[in-house]
Order: structure tokens, then sequence, then C-alpha cells
């Protein structure tokens, strides 16, 4: 009989919706564990708003220590606009970005699908619908704007505000180096989204681009400023295979895709490095005006788990289990009601999670 495979997961409910979208994906987890005979155990720590209330800070101390000794963190949401008149270093979104630096997690991945259930719902032409959308967005994380340096000063104007937009070589080729190692397991196509037209932050970012696309002739690149890239995704989003830009404009882009795919609730998101560990979570926000109602969405939350299987442990069979149950309860017409259609009937969270539990095998 095979050694049973251990992993220790460090869990963030977080806020709003967290909690309950997470706890689903928890589920799904343990039923594969029983499946394909590993041992996952599940440790909760807190951040964000909730760890402000109960503990003074977005990301205590343990909260770090417990992430750092896991082998992977698996994360619900964060944020509370009742915490919007804190310091910047006191709001909760801080402890995602602490979180992503003390680890080093420089590369976020975020897949976006299309699933053939949901085209009927895409808010784009039918034709351009009918094309199919499976796109991979590698965002820088760890640098550019989000981490430069920012401030605000007196001036005869009033006052004035600045945030600096910063990039090094070696971050740029690291994130190039991601998305290109990607796109060899896709359709080997890169597009580097950037503004280079102005900015010489993008500028550097696409000299670095073209130097490490050197080393991938069998992968064909091609470059888009960030406001065709926009427009492209609505126009002709089955251009894009992978899509590597900066922290901000990965930001950006992964907000429209979340619209063309269906809605917000089906993304799942992956913060990595070039490790073991990494950050899970639906790139959806804490939705505190659903939290507590059996109304949010946990299919990004259960995605996010199916992407921890695979990029974190190697078990590609197990994350692939996942994905078929979800395209399978997807076509059963069960949805919750971000993805509602004519045709379909309404589930609430638990009862999404339970279909999306019986179908795993």
């Amino acid at each position: 009989m095979s050694q049973v495979t251990e992993y220790k997961i460090a869990t963030i409910p977080g806020d709003g919706i967290g909690p309950e979208v997470l706890a689903e994906a928890i589920k799904i987890l343990e039923k594969v564990s029983k499946l394909y005979r590993h041992k996952f155990t599940f440790i909760e720590v807190q951040a964000g708003s909730v760890a402000i209330d109960e503990i003074g800070e977005p990301l205590p101390k343990e909260t770090l220590k417990v992430c750092k000794d896991s082998d992977s963190i698996l994360l619900g949401a964060v944020g509370d606009c009742k915490q919007d008149a804190l310091s910047d270093h006191m709001k909760p979104k801080r402890a995602l970005l602490e979180l992503r630096r003390a680890l080093g997690l420089y590369a976020n991945l975020c897949p976006a699908i299309l699933h053939e259930p949901l085209k009927e719902i895409c808010p784009l032409r039918p034709d351009i619908a009918a094309l199919g959308i499976n796109i991979m967005i590698v965002r820088e994380l760890t640098g550019g704007i989000y981490f430069g340096d920012y401030g605000r000063k007196d001036t005869e104007l009033g006052f004035a505000a600045w945030d600096t937009e910063l990039y090094t070589t070696e971050e740029v080729r690291r994130i190039a180096i991601t998305a290109f190692d990607i796109a060899r397991s896709r359709k080997s196509r890169v597009t580097n989204v950037d503004k280079a037209n102005i900015l010489e932050s993008s500028r550097l970012w696409r000299e670095v681009i073209l130097e490490v696309a050197n080393d991938y002739p069998d992968v064909k690149l091609d470059h888009m400023y960030v406001d065709n890239a926009c427009m492209q995704l609505i126009k002709n989003p089955s251009h894009f295979d992978v899509i590597v830009t900066t922290n901000m404009f990965g930001d950006i882009l992964s907000g429209i895709v979340s619209q063309i795919t269906g809605s917000i609730g089906m993304l799942p998101s992956a913060g990595i490095n070039n490790g073991g560990v990494g950050i899970y979570e639906p790139i959806h926000g804490s939705a505190p005006d659903i939290a507590g109602q059996n109304k949010a969405n946990p299919i990004a939350a259960i995605l996010s788990a199916a992407m921890m299987l695979r990029y974190s442990f190697g078990l590609s069979q197990e994350a692939s289990a996942i994905e078929k149950a979800v395209a399978e309860v997807l076509s059963s017409d069960a949805r919750t009601e971000d993805i509602l259609s004519e045709k379909a009937y309404v589930v609430g969270t638990k009862e999404m999670g339970r279909l999306i539990w019986e179908a795993v095998e």
C-alpha cells in the first residue's frame, strides 16, 4: 500500500463572504484527501478586518509564522469598508501585500475560462463568445506601483500625492520566465502588456521581456499597450493565450476578464514563487453586502484549491478532478445568483459546494 502524503495548509477565512466560500473549498479538499490518499492538515489563522477587530493589526505575527511554516495557504477574502479611515499600514488589504512580500510571491496566476454552459450569460456578442475564452494572466505581484514609494506634500496648488512605479531587471525577468514557461504548456503564445510609449518603467519592462523571449524561440510573442489590450479583450478575447504584465495593469485586466467569462465569482488565482509555497484565493472581494446570506459563489474558491493542488503540491490528477466536477455541475444548470441564466435554477453557497463535492471522483 502506498504511503499517505501529508500537507500542512494555512487557511485564512478573512472577511465578508470569505469564511463561507473557503468552507466549501475545504470540504472539497477533504474529499480529495480521502479519494487519493493524502493527508491535509488545516490550520486556521486570521488576517484582514477580522484580525484588526480581534488582535489589533491586519496581519498578526502568529498568522505570518503559521503561513511561513505551512506547505501552502488558502484564503477566503479580506477587506471591509469600515476600516477605510485607518492609516494605510492598518487597512485590511495590507495583510495581503505583506504576505506576498514576506513569502516572496512575485507571480500571480489568474486563469480566465468561459465555460461552455456560461456562454449564454457572457456580455460579449454571441459570435465572439462562440470562439471561446481561455486566458492565463501572469501578473507581477511584489513590485511596481503597489510597492513603490508614495506620499503627499503641500504645494502652491494644494496637497499633491504621488505613487512611484519602479521595476528592476530581475523583477521583470523572473515574471517573464514564469509566463513563457506556462505558455509552453498551453498554446505557446505570450502577449506582453505595458505602456512603453509613455512610461520609462514600461520601456525597461519591454526590453527585458524581449531578452527573455530569445530563450524561448518556440513561443510567439506580441506586445500591446494596456489601453489596446483592454479593447482587444472585449473585441477579440480568443487572440490571447498568456498575458504577462505589471502589478497594476494585471489588477485591471483581471477585472475585465472576470466579467467577460461570466462573473468575478468564477475566477481563482495563485500567488507563487519558484518554490512550493503559494497563496491561493478567489479574485473577488469580501462582498459584505451578501455576507452570511448563503448567496456567494464558492466556485472561485474551489478552483483556487484546485490550483493549489496543481502548482504547490504537483497533484495534477486531483486538481483536474475538481475542475471536472465544477464543469459537470455547471452543465447541470445549477447556478448561484451571479451566474444565473433563463434555463438555470438558483442554488446557494452551501448547495453549490455540495453539488461539486458529490461530483468529485
